[in-house]
């Protein structure tokens, strides 16, 4: 019941009691009635005493009857203070650990970030029907993945537990789907930013169908050089600027390798031959030496396009 509607019932409610009572007393003076030995005018008075403490006992057990809070206010007041007490300590200190633990937080969040959202930590090539091969495959590279992050995380220990956590369903699905046969590439990577020193993080798997990226003899990058460019102290960083390149190519075309493995012995040749030039532009290639797919090392020589005798 509202507020306003109890007020209107409680209005009338005592409207009618207290009518009851004047016409009691009323009648009782009248009619000279006695009770308890007492004189009229008296039991006239007793009857209007009675009749207030009934509007206002009526009052009180209509009210507490339809308004709960109310009763519980006038019944478990002190065990609601107390409550109200304890609850109001408990908030203060759990105010108390939620800032501490954002200091914390941002204690931790400012420190060295070793490994980045989204950095493989490692990668495979699986491909097979035996689901228990599968399974130690997914193992094998999931030890990895975390030999690879203890480096990073707690360099100079030697790895003792998994900091990588991943969802056991995750797993579950990568096995049944890689187990068709099929050349399938699995990269682990960060699901988050990793601070030095942290105890754990999450991690996510990639499984992609592989393909080929590149076949043996396939020229990859081709570029144009001034031969004073190759001649001169910047040879080595026009070299660099080639493999950078070829790099970005091989990514481009989908393969996951971090650098390019060249012989570095071809670049003394190389260099010679520059020398021996007589040619004002020289254009050099970088050649894979074998077929590659995306999991796969990319490795080339550099060579020289242009007909040198």
């Amino acid at each position: 019941m509202t507020g306003w509607s109890l007020i209107i019932v409680l209005i009338i409610l005592g409207g009618i009691i207290s009518t009851l009572g004047d016409f009691l007393g009323s009648k009782i003076g009248k009619a000279r009635l006695s009770i308890f030995k007492l004189r009229p005018r008296r039991t006239a008075v007793l009857i209007n005493i009675l009749t207030g403490s009934l509007i206002s006992s009526l009052s009180l057990m209509f009210v507490l009857s339809v308004n709960r809070q109310l009763r519980d206010g006038l019944f478990r007041l002190n065990d609601i203070k107390a409550e109200l007490k304890e609850k109001k300590k408990e908030k203060e200190i759990l105010e108390k650990r939620i800032q501490k633990e954002r200091k914390d937080f941002l204690v931790l969040r400012q420190g060295q970030v070793v490994i980045a959202s989204g950095q493989t930590l490692a990668l495979m090539t699986i491909q097979s029907k035996d689901k228990s091969k599968i399974k130690s495959e997914i193992e094998r590279l999931m030890s990895l993945a975390n030999y690879n992050a203890y480096l990073q995380v707690k360099p100079g220990l030697r790895p003792k537990e998994r900091l990588l956590r991943i969802r056991k369903d995750y797993i579950q699905m990568l096995e049944e789907k890689v187990s068709d046969d099929n050349k399938w590439v699995v990269r682990i990577r960060s699901a988050q930013n990793v601070i030095l020193g942290e105890d754990y993080f999450y991690v996510f798997v990639d499984p992609i169908l592989s393909k080929n990226i590149v076949k043996k003899n396939d020229v990859i990058i081709s570029k144009t050089f001034n031969r004073k460019e190759l001649i001169s102290s910047s040879f080595d960083r026009n070299i660099k600027i080639l493999l950078d390149l070829t790099l970005a190519e091989i990514k481009r075309k989908g393969s996951f390798i971090s650098e390019i493995q060249f012989d570095s012995n071809s670049i003394r040749s190389l260099r010679s031959q520059i020398r021996r030039s007589d040619l004002e532009s020289i254009v050099l290639e970088t050649i894979s030496l074998k077929d590659s797919e995306m999991a796969d090392q990319v490795f080339v020589v550099i060579s020289l396009n242009n007909d040198i005798n």
